[in-house]
């Protein structure tokens, strides 16, 4: 059986990187100031599935693929590092956006909300490196069934991810208005953002 230890553990990451912005915090905060909240939650239906994808490629043993050929992860790690630090020099160039400033976006139907919220997830780096290297990390064989604690472990971030991506969805739009109203504290969250992306990217790098 898993351990609470694990589980807190998992849950603490799993929060330090839903409140750190990548690729679906932008794109549902993104959707729910221009098309509202409705639009968001549907998007972030699409990431719970994208989740779901991940946590069965790992009960599935992906892991162990990569640890047979430690290339094709080194090569994944990397891709991603060089993708979080792209979104950071969008944030902090200038004339960069913050992920709370309105973006006009198409109005789009449910079935392609839930795809792009599907798509953006399963191509967000975070969670890839989140599911094929964290979560393994947690998993101790000498508590039993491996597949069962992976499975109580992957919940768990699911649960905090979805949980702390609703709360951005609700709140987009009275903190987007927020920025508009004060551009200097817009401006400091940017840099934040862009900092915060550079670092991650740069642990994962040299990790």
């Amino acid at each position: 059986m898993t351990s609470w230890g694990a589980i807190a553990g998992i849950a603490v990451v799993a929060l330090g990187m839903v409140m750190t912005p990548g690729p679906n915090m932008i794109y549902l905060v993104s959707r729910s100031i221009s098309q509202g909240r409705r639009a968001g939650l549907i998007s972030l239906s699409g990431v719970f599935v994208g989740f779901l994808v991940y946590l069965s490629a790992v009960l599935a043993g992906i892991a162990t693929v990569f640890a047979l050929v430690p290339e094709i992860y080194v090569g994944i790690k990397l891709a991603g590092a060089a993708y979080l630090l792209w979104l950071a020099w969008k944030a902090v160039r200038p004339g960069g956006r913050s992920a709370f400033t309105p973006t006009e976006l198409d109005q789009d139907g449910p079935r392609k909300l839930f795809l792009m919220g599907l798509l953006t997830c399963l191509l967000n780096p975070k969670v890839a490196i989140l599911y094929i290297s964290l979560i393994p990390q947690f998993v101790d064989p000498a508590r039993g069934h491996v597949g069962l604690q992976g499975l109580a472990l992957g919940l768990t971030q699911i649960a905090v991810g979805v949980a702390g991506n609703s709360f951005f969805i609700l709140t987009a739009g009275s903190v987007s208005g927020f920025f508009t109203r004060h551009p200097l504290w817009q401006r400091l969250h940017r840099y934040a953002m862009g900092t915060a992306l550079a670092g991650f990217a740069v642990r994962i790098a040299v990790d």
